[in-house]
C-alpha cells in the first residue's frame, strides 16, 4: 500500500502550484475571474529512486523547486496578463534560474563574508568568525523578506502562499477540501520553503566553520561548492522534523522557521483559497487516475 503523499507547492502570480506524485498543477485566476489549470507530467528525475535517496534527494528537490517553480511563475504571469499564447522557452527558464542563483550567492554568501572580513583582525576564533558571518547572513535574509513583503504585488502572492498552506494542511488533517473548512487551517506549514531556507542558514554556519579561515578566494569557493551539501542536510532536517513534529524538542527547533513564515504568508481570502483547492484537487485527481491504471 502506498503511503499518503506529501503534497506541496508554491504561490505564483494570482495562483498556486501544487506538486503531486506524477504531475505538477498550476491553477491561476484570469482577469475575467475564470480559474484555469496547467497540468504537466513530472520528469522521471523528479519521481525516480534518486529523489527518495537520503541526502541526494535534497539536491534533486532543490533543482526541482527552481525549475518547476520558475516555469509555473512564468506561466501564471502570462495567464494573469492574458498572454497565454506567448511561448516560454526553456532557455528563458534556465536564464531566470541562473540569475536567481547568482543574486542569491552574492546576497547571502559573498556579502556576509566580505562584511565579516572587515573585522577579521579583531576576531581571534574561527568559530566566532563564522557565527558573526552567519548572524549577518540571517539579518540580510530577514531584511530581504521584510523589504520584498512591502511590495503590493508580493503581498498578493503571499496571500496565495497562505492559501496553499491552508489547503495542504486541510488535506493532511483529513478536513473537507472546501473553502469554509480550509479557512480554519493554519497558514504555516513545517515543510515550507521559508523554514527550509532558515535551516540552511543555520547549517551553513556549522559547515563553513569546518572550513576554517583560509585565503579569501578559497572561502568564496567553499561557500559556493558546499551549498548542495548544505541544502541536502537542510532537507533531511526538514523531512525529519515534518515526520516528528509532535516531539517537543523538534517542535522547539522548528519554531523559528514557522515564525519566519509569518513574513511570507498572509491570511487569504475565499477567492485565493478556491484557487489553491482547484490546484490541489486536480493534482490528487491525476494521481488517483494514475494509480487506477493497470501496471504494464
Amino acid at each position: 500500500m502506498k503511503t499518503k503523499f506529501s503534497y506541496g507547492g508554491q504561490a505564483v502570480i494570482e495562483g498556486v502550484m501544487i506538486r503531486g506524485r506524477k504531475a505538477v498543477v498550476t491553477a491561476v485566476r484570469r482577469p475575467n475571474d475564470e480559474v484555469i489549470t496547467d497540468n504537466r507530467p513530472l520528469s522521471s528525475i523528479y519521481t525516480g529512486r534518486v529523489r527518495k535517496t537520503p541526502l541526494l534527494r535534497g539536491i534533486i528537490i532543490l533543482i526541482e523547486a527552481m525549475v518547476l517553480g520558475i516555469s509555473s511563475l512564468l506561466y501564471s504571469a502570462n495567464v494573469s496578463l492574458e498572454e497565454e499564447e506567448e511561448e516560454i522557452t526553456g532557455k528563458a527558464v534556465w536564464l531566470m534560474i541562473a540569475v536567481a542563483i547568482l543574486l542569491a550567492v552574492v546576497l547571502f554568501l559573498i556579502i556576509p563574508l566580505f562584511l565579516t572580513r572587515l573585522i577579521n583582525p579583531y576576531i581571534s576564533s574561527s568559530l566566532v568568525f563564522h557565527l558573526i558571518e552567519g548572524a549577518i547572513r540571517l539579518v540580510i535574509f530577514i531584511a530581504y523578506l521584510k523589504l520584498v513583503g512591502l511590495l503590493p504585488d508580493i503581498k498578493r502572492i503571499f496571500t496565495y502562499h497562505g492559501a496553499e498552506h491552508k489547503a495542504v494542511n486541510a488535506y493532511e488533517q483529513g478536513a473537507p477540501l472546501e473553502v469554509a473548512a480550509v479557512k480554519k487551517q493554519s497558514k504555516a506549514h513545517v515543510r515550507c520553503g521559508t523554514s527550509f531556507l532558515f535551516v540552511v542558514l543555520l547549517i551553513a554556519i556549522m559547515v563553513f566553520a569546518l572550513v576554517g579561515r583560509p585565503s579569501l578566494w578559497l572561502m568564496i569557493l567553499s561557500r559556493v561548492l558546499l551549498m548542495p551539501v548544505i541544502a541536502a542536510l537542510g532537507y533531511e532536517f526538514i523531512h525529519f522534523g515534518a515526520n516528528h513534529v509532535q516531539n517537543p524538542l523538534v517542535k522547539a527547533v522548528m519554531l523559528p522557521g514557522l515564525w519566519l513564515q509569518g513574513m511570507t504568508t498572509r491570511e487569504p481570502g475565499d477567492d485565493q483559497i478556491e484557487v489553491a483547492l482547484v490546484a490541489l484537487k486536480k493534482a490528487i485527481e491525476i494521481d488517483a487516475e494514475e494509480a487506477s491504471q493497470p501496471s504494464s
